[in-house]
């Protein structure tokens, strides 16, 4: 494993981000990926598939606390083992601790199941007797903490109640949407996490954290000034958007548009956009269930590009509407797929948007 690139699959919540803190302090190359359970994990491991195959390189494919489906189990490892017939190198281990993966466990040597210990305490237990581990003097007792939360260990009072405000810290650090901005989303909450691990010998830990969350989520979007943690968030993620323009930009009858997924507070975000990238004739943010909102800066009607897509409507720079049909996805290139089959679509409808001059 020591020369392979290493795509870490890992869950959405305390335990899962631990995982892949741990694998922070091996050597190698880590390639991280987060999914909660249902349709996203068959998404995101097809993606690690076809990221493995574009980069035609030796890889591991390390999965930490999520269980496989029997179905999701065979799929996964008949994938691996037509890759590496065709001369791929590719290497498989998960480590979890769900008793519902007991079947895949007992079918595959690469399933990894022990319904004892944490996923997080798993991994660190394996990634200690196996791999190389530049291991940090305060791992231990964060994995312990860890467990104790996880499997719910009441009595182990004080690792227990500092890993309450662990899961919190994490459950509640819903400021970047991990599909738009996945590498930032994952980076974010495991720099949080490191920075929790720095107070847990202090007196009344769980005091000093709990107080110290707004900081520590206002130190990681500053810059350069302090203001607000709405403000500094909206900045972020407005240069964020920015800085994907060639993958998100769509054009609907020669405007110029920028399509973004589950974002949110498009008045602010959107608005703030607009002003930011002037090049850009409106901005339409879809959601998980299909509604969409759209703003634009008086270069042209979105009230009629939302008409003209779901039948919706609103005002010349805001507007919204619903995708009848929409089907929801885990990675943006599928929502994009969607939009630009409406977009195809509607494009041949007879009529062109309104302007509505500047002033």
């Amino acid at each position: 494993m020591n020369n392979k690139i290493v795509h870490h699959l890992s869950h959405t919540d305390l335990d899962g981000y631990s995982c892949q803190l741990v694998m922070k302090y091996t050597p190698y190359r880590l390639l991280n990926y987060n999914a909660n359970y249902g349709a996203e994990v068959k998404q995101t491991l097809e993606l690690i598939l076809q990221n493995i195959i574009n980069d035609n390189k030796s890889a591991t494919i390390l999965i930490t606390d999520l269980n496989l489906t029997s179905d999701e189990s065979r799929w996964l490892n008949n994938e691996i083992t037509k890759l590496n017939e065709n001369k791929k190198d590719i290497t498989l281990l998960l480590l979890d601790h769900h008793g519902t993966g007991e079947d895949s466990a007992q079918k595959y040597d690469w399933y990894f199941l022990d319904t004892s210990r944490s996923a997080t305490k798993i991994t660190y237990d394996y990634v200690k007797e196996n791999f190389e581990f530049n291991e940090p003097f305060w791992m231990e007792k964060f994995v312990n903490i860890v467990n104790a939360v996880d499997l719910w260990k009441m009595e182990e009072k004080d690792n227990f109640e500092y890993g309450k405000v662990c899961m919190r810290l994490v459950g509640e650090t819903r400021e970047l949407n991990k599909i738009m901005f996945a590498d930032v989303d994952n980076n974010y909450k495991i720099s949080l996490l490191l920075e929790a691990t720095k107070y847990i010998d202090e007196e009344n830990a769980p005091i000093v954290l709990d107080e110290k969350i707004h900081m520590l989520k206002k130190e990681f979007f500053k810059k350069d000034k302090n203001d607000t943690l709405d403000n500094l968030v909206t900045e972020y993620i407005v240069k964020l958007l920015g800085e994907a323009k060639d993958e998100k930009t769509i054009y609907y009858k020669g405007y110029r548009g920028y399509l973004s997924y589950g974002v949110g507070n498009t008045s602010i975000i959107g608005n703030g956009f607009l002003l930011t990238y002037p090049e850009y004739d409106f901005i339409v943010d879809v959601s998980y269930r299909g509604t969409i909102s759209l703003r634009a800066n008086n270069k042209v009607s979105v009230s009629q590009i939302s008409k003209e897509w779901t039948g919706g409507g609103g005002h010349p720079n805001a507007a919204g509407g619903r995708i009848i049909g929409f089907k929801e996805q885990f990675r943006y290139d599928l929502v994009k797929k969607q939009i630009q089959k409406i977009i195809n679509e509607k494009e041949s409808v007879a009529g062109e948007l309104e302007f509505k001059k500047e002033s």
